[in-house]
């Protein structure tokens, strides 16, 4: 993309990735993405927000020739992570006189990351300001929005916040601006679940922070920009500040179909009780999809057959997973099946200290289910049902 001008001296300048399909080695990317840069021309000096993926500098350095970019005076560092400074060094070359700004927390990542001299780097504080002439920009210390270095740019004059991953979606458009709210909504939404919901603590104290600070333009580093800032800012006081809803997620996996009988039956049994359940067989599911549903959790239940008496490995994985991630969702369970011995319930249980639930006594089997079998799933539903209604679950 061309760079684009969308206020006064201001200019999208990064890279949309039309074909990336995997983030971190980990992450699906069903839409693509993008490392959104901007410039902005001050009356007395130039400064660049943040730059691109390491894999992409060659179109960042083109968009500043096309807008005939002679001296830059900064480059804004917001987030350390070389999807967004990746293209540092190259631009530093480019223009040997610019200096990095960024938290003290930062420079030594950056260090780390592309060797460059200590001398390049502009450390500022938490509200600590610059002045481009006519445009002021403020920076202010995010730690762990989603690593400990981050910061966001407030451009006060114009009323822009530039809060890099923050408020972000992966999607690849030639959209400035959000016109799909849908959308963007389920991308925002899959973003925050797969990448900030670990730090829920923190983004709720950061959106404290901003809170009174006035917004006309939020312009992250991946997807739109939010004309209507509201949009966002309301999504994520949801998903960070509200309780869990009434829905119980199940992933599982079944290998002969003992435990996928298990899961159709406990679907069917909360169903009928009125609890919402979302259900992923993680042997081909999206585990950005899997995230999301957790992401409004109030009990999760897994469900594994038993391999050499552990739990499948898939099920481990999406154990630590969710255990990664940190949901808020209050209770949780264990179903599944056996033959010789199994030793699942303890294992999984050992795989998720993190997720802050009530254990509900799980419902294990030997071989296929049988009907006392499913009188237990039916009194865990029974006992999902009454501690969804006790924490008062929507």
């Amino acid at each position: 993309m061309k760079p684009r001008e969308f206020a006064p001296g201001i200019f999208a300048v990064g890279v949309v990735d039309w074909d990336r399909r995997l983030f971190d080695s980990l992450i699906p990317l069903p839409d693509g993405t993008s490392y959104n840069a901007y410039l902005i021309k001050g009356s007395e000096k130039t400064a660049l927000i943040d730059t691109v993926d390491r894999k992409m500098p060659e179109i960042l350095i083109d968009n500043l020739d096309l807008l005939g970019i002679k001296r830059l005076d900064y480059i804004i560092s917001n987030h350390s992570e070389p999807d967004h400074s990746g293209a540092i060094p190259q631009v530093v070359e480019k223009y040997p006189e610019a200096q990095v700004v960024c938290t003290p927390r930062a420079k030594d990542l950056l260090i780390d990351l592309f060797h460059l001299p200590a001398e390049k780097f502009k450390t500022v504080n938490d509200l600590e300001t610059i002045s481009l002439g006519d445009h002021t920009l403020e920076f202010i210390h995010a730690p762990w929005v989603h690593w400990p270095e981050t910061m966001l740019t407030y451009l006060r004059e114009d009323k822009i916040l530039f809060p890099c991953d923050f408020f972000g979606s992966h999607i690849a458009t030639t959209d400035l601006y959000v016109t799909d709210e849908g959308r963007v909504y389920e991308a925002a939404k899959r973003y925050y679940a797969e990448i900030m919901m670990p730090f829920r603590a923190q983004i709720q104290k950061n959106l404290e922070k901003i809170k009174d600070y006035d917004f006309e333009l939020i312009a992250p580093s991946h997807g739109p920009m939010y004309g209507e800032p509201d949009f966002i800012l309301n999504a994520y006081h949801e998903w960070a500040f509200d309780e869990p809803k009434n829905t119980v997620v199940i992933p599982y996996i079944s290998m002969h179909g003992s435990t996928k009988k298990m899961v159709d039956y406990l679907v069917s049994a909360l169903a009928t009780r009125g609890v919402n359940v979302e259900q992923f067989d993680v042997s081909v599911a999206d585990i950005g999809k899997l995230a999301m549903a957790l992401v409004d959790a109030g009990t999760i239940v897994i469900g594994t057959p038993t391999v050499m008496i552990g739990p499948h490995p898939l099920i481990a994985y999406a154990a630590v997973l969710a255990n990664a991630l940190k949901p808020k969702a209050k209770y949780a369970s264990i179903i599944g099946s056996y033959g010789w011995g199994t030793k699942a319930v303890e294992t999984i249980a050992s795989l998720i200290p993190n997720l802050k639930v009530e254990i509900i006594p799980p419902v294990i089997c030997k071989g296929q289910p049988r009907e006392a079998d499913y009188q237990a799933l039916d009194k865990l539903a029974e006992t999902i049902v009454q501690k969804h209604k006790e924490s008062g679950f929507k």
